[in-house]
């Protein structure tokens, strides 16, 4: 699939949003310096994003559907009445609002249009220990917004978890399966010092906006400063990439969110998200989430000492596996991109032996002479 043009790179002046640049100071309405109970009211500090908002708005206005006034929802919302009429403005983009006149040169009430009205979403006890399963997934992104989204899901499906079962399990109103059936990720990377950023990419995903942020190039470490439209999300072995168009080169590139920094996320530009888009064009298995070029025929010829473990492993939906005389097997895959491959074989030591392409034999070989000869080396002095 050839990479969608790129659309002509949004003007230098236009406004864009900086997460972490604070709001303008309001200066023509006391409401704004309102104290109460002794703290500042007004946007709250930290990543509040439109997710989130619109997350607190539905919820409060789920539990009053007969509405509330302006007054009403920003007291509870503890944000100034001014502040709220903004963030009505912003948030009937996403929602269906409307609002009622009480009475003739009355207040009015703001509340969700019925075509809002909440969608039960029926889950059984064996579903809710299934995804809670997989919730160990998201740790590295702990501190960042999206991942307080998670665990609050999470919460609410352990209330799903935690009630009476039956069968077996009946009577036991808390078995804590949710604590005995986990994934445990490999060595997942802490994010914890990238939150703002990660907050940054996730809205602009989610939301379609552009994102300008400084890249450093792997190649030779030098930054540059890049627009990006977004389209997907990846956590890939523990760490966070990001799929998006290049729109200075027009192409669409991978991106590793430890490379970014000073990240932007546009508050009045958005983009559209091509209609041919799939990430599983840019996506191998086991092999990376690099688009590479046309695939190529890879043969890798394992011994019998790891026969189980290659036959039990879904590393490439083209792998084919057949036997071997001896007890080993032969896989065979279609790779565009063989960056990771060669690691990959290199993992399984003398048990495997690649075959083809010619090229992966040799940076096989070349892998392993280099491995070689740092121990025919003395090894280096312990510095004290």
């Amino acid at each position: 699939m050839r990479p969608p043009a790129g659309p002509p790179r949004a003007d230098a002046g236009a406004p864009a949003a900086a997460s972490k640049r604070p709001p303008p100071p309001d200066d023509d309405d006391d409401d704004d310096d309102d104290v109460r109970g002794g703290a500042q009211r007004g946007r709250p500090r930290g990543p509040f994003t439109q997710h989130r908002r619109l997350d607190s708005l539905r919820s409060l206005l789920q539990k009053h559907p007969a509405g509330l006034t302006i007054y009403d929802l920003a007291r509870e919302l503890n944000v100034t009445p001014r502040s709220l009429r903004r963030y009505l403005v912003e948030v009937k983009r996403e929602l269906d609002l409307v609002s009622v006149a009480t009475r003739p040169g009355g207040p009015r009430l703001w509340r969700l249009s019925p075509s809002e009205a909440p969608r039960r979403v029926e889950v059984r006890r064996t579903q809710a220990y299934a995804l809670l399963a997989a919730r160990r997934l998201f740790e590295p992104m702990r501190g960042s917004t999206l991942f307080e989204e998670i665990d609050l899901a999470a919460q609410r499906l352990l209330g799903v978890a935690r009630r009476p079962g039956r069968g077996p399990n009946a009577g036991v109103a808390d078995a804590r399966l949710e604590e005995r059936f986990l994934y445990l990720p490999f060595a997942p990377k802490d994010y914890a010092a990238r939150t703002e950023e990660l907050d940054d990419l996730f809205q602009s995903v989610a939301d379609l906006r552009p994102l300008r942020c400084r890249y450093r190039r792997s190649r030779d470490g030098r930054e540059e400063r890049v627009l990006i439209h977004p389209y997907a999300l990846v956590l890939y072995k523990d760490a966070i990439y990001c799929v998006g168009l290049h729109v200075g080169r027009g192409e669409v590139r991978t991106f590793l969110l430890d490379r970014m920094r000073d990240t932007e996320c546009a508050v009045t530009e958005r983009f559209e998200l091509p209609p041919d888009f799939s990430i599983d064009d840019y996506f191998q298995g086991q092999f990376g989430i690099w688009r590479g070029g046309e695939p190529r025929r890879v043969v890798i010829d394992f011994d019998e000492r790891v026969t189980e473990f290659v036959r039990t492993r879904k590393v490439h939906p083209s792998q084919e596996i057949t036997p071997l005389s001896g007890g080993g097997v032969r896989l065979t895959m279609l790779i565009g991109d063989m960056t990771e491959l060669a690691t990959w074989v290199l993992g399984f030591g003398e048990t495997a032996r690649v075959v083809e392409p010619p090229d992966l034999v040799d940076r096989v070989k070349r892998e392993l002479a280099g491995a070689l000869a740092r121990y025919e080396e003395p090894p280096s002095p312990a510095e004290a």
